[in-house]
């Protein structure tokens, strides 16, 4: 047959499977066709290209034209855009299993590629892989929960850990193991595409949406059609970083939307307004708590079919123009930064069928209340006579024989759903009344917990040095050891969340904490030993605020009895037995703080 005779779509197929040989005799160490038949060095060459190549047409091209301007602009690309440009990461899948095959773990530029898969290489750590799901909204069946702890038991450690994404990682996965685990995720329709590296991550939305009683809307519709538009367009992988997404419905348990990259939050348009009265969402812009912004609101009001859209306009702006030649700079509040947010939404605009309403935020019906800790514990639905039960979790770990006992629970006295949350913790709902002395006695059988103190109920801790090379700190063991010293020490009225991150890069977000507690090596002696720095007065929704740092360099070993300072201060000079830890903190200068935290007997200033 003629070659000229083939049809597109054959020749497209062609030029794919030979691209792809190529990189695969490449990665086994042989020569390619061309190397083979003894072609030019030109032609062979494996450097960075610097030309569109041919075939690229397609949902790369987004990426490749943004990446071809920043070169023609005289500017470098990081190491990590380069290697995007040589082969999309998704292209990767055979190279993963030959890793697999040869019981060898990724290295240089693949470390980052294997993450568009769901699996990250945490050495020195842990010499294993770890896999981040991709849960919508936080929303995972029984049988999926069982199926996960069944995986993490084959392949795993034994346990599985909840994040501050409302989402699941199993852990401590062989090198042979990784592409078993993510087939046999997918076999469960658990998806693991895109769950790191340069990519949207786990989209997020409020935890007890379609049960709250106060909620506004119900998010698990825009969850999910956020979820599947990401999975099903490829054109959203290869970022210039990673990216966050929350839908907050105005419940009770906030969905910290104004911590992501795009936030919606739910709010209610009364009658008489410039609006059409009803249930809107506002634009949020630009959070990223580890580089200690908040979101911001755009002035914007969406009605919830626009959601989708507008955040995909969003994201082809932030490809087009996002920093692909600084990591440090490359996430959307940089180019927020570098713009201003009129020209981003103006410019978000020219991909949109009409401009968007402006609407002032004070015209909005304030938000229904927050509840610090409405996670924990026993609530009513607004279905009656039914409630849910939020679970407390050990600093997010669950061993498989909890899950397996959680799931039992969810599908004998509940509907077979479990509800991840944002709080490390996990929520079962549609439980009858005459059920719940039963639902907390199966749970207390479990080794877990159904109701917690102010202080254990917030707490919340990062994967910490046993599994993150970034970590200073060991976090979980440490936030145990706060927990376990101040119970019986301590007795509290109000809800206080303490969050222990082990790194700069935030994952449990210690800024936003009451007390937030970043790792970091401190001296003592001749010798480095584990510690933190404290920060206090940080908070989200209508008590937003990044907290401060007060104290400075202090032994984990010391930090259970420096947080119980802190809180016998607070309680001591509070102004009223109702004024919040954040509330006391925000009144005073850091110095005074300072001043009263640093003494062994806070009263005795």
């Amino acid at each position: 047959m003629d070659p000229n005779e083939f049809l597109d779509d054959q020749k497209q197929y062609l030029q794919g499977f030979m691209s792809g040989a190529q990189f695969a005799r490449a990665g086994r160490g042989l020569a390619t066709f061309e190397q083979a038949l003894g072609l030019s060095k030109a032609a062979t060459s494996t450097s960075t290209p610097t030309t569109k190549p041919e075939g690229t047409t397609g949902p790369e091209e987004l990426h490749w034209n943004a990446q071809r301007r920043v070169i023609d602009e005289g500017k470098t690309l990081t190491p990590q855009e380069q290697a995007k440009r040589v082969r999309h990461p998704l292209d990767m899948w055979d190279d993963l299993a030959r890793h697999a095959a040869e019981s060898r773990f990724p290295r240089g530029d693949d470390v980052l590629a294997f993450k568009y898969h769901g699996l990250f290489y945490v050495s020195p750590a842990q010499n294993s892989y770890m896999c981040r799901l991709r849960l919508a909204g936080g929303f995972v069946d029984s049988h999926q929960f069982r199926g996960i702890a069944r995986i993490a038991d084959d392949w795993g450690g034994g346990y599985a850990d909840a994040t501050t994404r409302a989402n699941l990682q199993i852990r401590e996965i062989k090198a042979a193991d990784g592409p078993k685990v993510v087939t046999a995720l997918e076999d469960l329709g658990v998806v693991t595409r895109g769950s790191g590296a340069d990519n949207i991550r786990n989209v997020t939305g409020s935890p007890t949406a379609g049960i709250d009683p106060s909620e506004l809307i119900d998010t698990r519709p825009l969850c999910r059609e956020m979820h599947h538009y990401i999975l099903h367009n490829r054109w959203l992988y290869g970022l210039p970083r990673k990216f966050n997404i929350a839908f907050d419905g105005g419940g009770a348990v906030s969905a910290l939307e104004d911590t992501n990259d795009i936030g919606f939050t739910a709010v209610r348009v009364g009658e008489g307004q410039d609006a059409p009265a009803g249930v809107y969402f506002r634009l949020m812009l630009g959070g990223i708590s580890g580089h200690r912004d908040f979101a911001l609101d755009e002035g914007v009001l969406l009605t919830p079919d626009q959601c989708i859209p507008v955040a995909a306009a969003i994201l082809r702006v932030f490809i087009e123009h996002g920093d692909r030649t600084d990591r440090k700079k490359a996430r959307l509040k940089y180019l927020l930064d570098r713009w201003g947010h009129e020209k981003f939404v103006e410019t978000v605009e020219t991909l949109l069928p009409s401009r968007l309403t402006r609407f002032p935020l004070e015209q909005c019906q304030p938000r229904p209340a927050v509840d610090k800790h409405g996670h924990i514990g026993v609530h009513a639905q607004k279905q009656p006579g039914r409630f849910y039960v939020g679970v407390v979790l050990t600093v997010g770990r669950m061993t498989t024989d909890q899950m397996r006992g959680l799931a039992a629970i969810a599908d004998r006295y509940g509907s077979g759903t479990i509800r991840l949350t944002v709080w490390q913790n996990l929520l079962i709902s549609d439980v009858a009344e005459a059920d719940l002395p039963a639902v907390q006695s199966a749970i207390e059988d479990l080794g877990l917990g159904w109701k917690a103190g102010p202080v254990r109920g917030g707490l919340i801790a990062c994967t910490g040095n046993a599994g993150c090379r970034f970590a200073a700190s060991d976090t979980k063991r440490h936030a145990l050891a706060i927990a376990d010293h101040l119970d019986p020490r301590i007795t509290m009225n109000q809800p206080v969340n303490i969050h222990l991150t082990g790194c700069p890069n935030s994952c449990a977000q210690h800024y936003i904490g009451d007390i937030g507690l970043l790792g970091a090596g401190v001296e003592v002696g001749d010798d480095v030993v584990e510690g933190y720095h404290v920060f206090l007065g940080g908070g989200y929704g209508d008590e937003r605020g990044v907290g401060r740092e007060v104290l400075r360099s202090v032994p984990a070993t010391d930090v259970p009895m420096v947080v119980e300072r802190l809180l016998q201060t607070y309680q001591e000079r509070r102004s009223s037995p109702d004024e919040s830890f954040d509330g006391f903190v925000r009144r005073h200068p850091t110095e005074q703080l300072k001043a009263w935290f640093e003494r062994r007997d806070p009263a005795s200033s």
